[in-house]
């Protein structure tokens, strides 16, 4: 069949996004054929486009995140049929499109009470925040913690899930506006990057002690101030770059100055199979259920619009979950 889809033909500005018609096969035996309803953003898709992260081949569909209905399923499919809802990412999935072929192991089903929208915006921020609280580190009652870019799809889901495990969550926002958002959302403290020193502040919340664990998704422009901001022996998890790679670094100096441990807290180390990314959904499904956690979604483009989604990713414009329409 023939779709539209998003391709980059060589990395770049979101200038290189071009909406394009794709050629989608007949599933094969172990596939299913997903028209898609929902596309989820996650500023991952800008390092896909700028080059960052590779990708496989040009052209290349980039996006991680999506939603959609079951058209047609391989005759070896069992557990799924068509009409099906499902929700399905991970690196290389290649969700900006209007329909994909997708292997059942990339697939979550979709509860009845959760809709397409919700789920595409959720997924893949939510089973981050899952791993970074479970697994990454199994964040405790009382313990205090620093969360970069608060207000984002992912801070905001950070911020609640924070709240609900009973422990302190201080964020950092690029904006005052961005920063009342995430105190609403769960946040104790949010300190304006840009106009408040991070370290200075952190200290002054936690009595000069520092936080238990920092959350680092900035990279390059706030790796000094979250090693400034970790308590002794506490713990520095990095698990983006959206200002760039974090400087390399020098665990005979740093590590002496905080007695600290480092974790690079990669999601495909995480989230690396059906059944590990079934458990982080169906974990995330719970909360949401429960009303733990509600879904802000802050933006809508069409998804031909791509472009403009990314520039104002990139603008720092958006606040909470970005989602792209087919």
């Amino acid at each position: 069949m023939k779709a539209r889809a998003i391709r980059i033909h060589k990395n770049g500005p979101p200038s290189v996004l071009k909406w394009d018609e794709i050629d989608v096969p007949n599933p094969k035996p172990d596939q299913v054929l997903v028209r898609h309803t929902a596309v989820g953003f996650n500023f991952a898709d800008t390092y896909y486009r700028n080059g960052l992260y590779k990708v496989a081949g040009f052209p290349a569909v980039i996006g991680i995140e999506g939603a959609g209905v079951i058209e047609a399923a391989g005759k070896r499919v069992k557990g799924y049929k068509a009409g099906d809802r499902v929700a399905f990412g991970g690196a290389g999935a290649g969700t900006y499109a209007e329909a994909s072929l997708r292997g059942i192991g990339e697939l979550v089903k979709l509860p009845r009470w959760l809709d397409d929208k919700t789920a595409a915006a959720a997924l893949i921020k939510g089973c981050t925040v899952q791993y970074l609280f479970n697994q990454s580190h199994k964040l405790k009652k009382g313990e205090t913690i620093l969360f970069h870019a608060a207000a984002g799809g992912v801070g905001l889901i950070a911020s609640q899930w924070a709240r609900a495990a009973g422990a302190r969550l201080i964020g950092t926002a690029s904006t005052p506006a961005k920063a009342r958002l995430a105190k609403r959302n769960g946040a104790a403290h949010v300190i304006v990057s840009g106009k408040q020193d991070i370290a200075k502040e952190v200290k002054r919340l936690t009595n000069g002690e520092g936080v238990d664990v920092v959350y680092d998704s900035v990279g390059h422009d706030q790796w000094a101030a979250s090693l400034a901001s970790v308590r002794k022996y506490g713990l520095v998890v990095l698990f983006g770059s959206a200002s760039g790679k974090a400087p390399p670094l020098d665990l005979w100096e740093d590590g002496a100055k905080t007695a600290s441990y480092f974790l690079r807290a990669k999601a495909a180390n995480y989230l690396y199979d059906a059944d590990s990314r079934g458990k982080a959904a169906r974990h995330l499904f719970r909360m949401i259920k429960s009303g733990a956690i509600k879904i802000k979604i802050g933006q809508t483009y069409a998804l031909k619009d791509a472009a403009r989604a990314h520039r104002d990713a990139e603008a720092r414009k958006t606040t909470g979950s970005t989602i792209l329409l087919p």
